[in-house]
């Protein structure tokens, strides 16, 4: 039983993975990062360096507790949140950890499409985190 997390290159994107790296090492499970881009869409040099400074820190602190890590990328996904679903029914996950955006008081009336999907297919518990102001 392990914990799949969904990664994009921005502040939510890295406050779910330190978030999923910590409690990795806590559960003494291992982790599978998934890292979807949209069809057509190329990731930048900036992206990419961000991507492996991120992963390398979280591979760092799983590695140093025992446990592994594994990059699933995604480069022409449809749906997100499929991903993340398919890689927590695979791996057998018992945790899927999210980034959330803050949103303005209308957009808290509606819940983003893919986190919503997420919260409700899930086949485990789903941890929604936001980044730190």
């Amino acid at each position: 039983m392990g914990i799949v997390v969904g990664y994009v290159a921005n502040p939510e994107g890295r406050a779910a993975l330190e978030r999923a790296g910590g409690a990795a090492v806590r559960l003494s499970a291992p982790l599978v990062v998934v890292h979807s881009r949209r069809p057509g869409r190329e990731i930048d040099a900036e992206e990419a360096e961000q991507l492996a400074a991120v992963h390398d820190k979280v591979r760092a602190e799983l590695a140093e507790a025992g446990l592994s890590v594994e990059l699933r990328e995604v480069p022409d996904s449809d749906d997100p949140a499929d991903d993340l679903i398919t890689a927590a029914e695979d791996s057998g996950a018992s945790l899927i950890v999210i980034g959330l955006r803050r949103r303005t008081p209308v957009g808290k009336l509606i819940l983003g499409a893919s986190a919503q999907r997420i919260l409700l297919d899930a086949p485990c518990p789903v941890l929604a985190v936001k980044p730190e102001d």
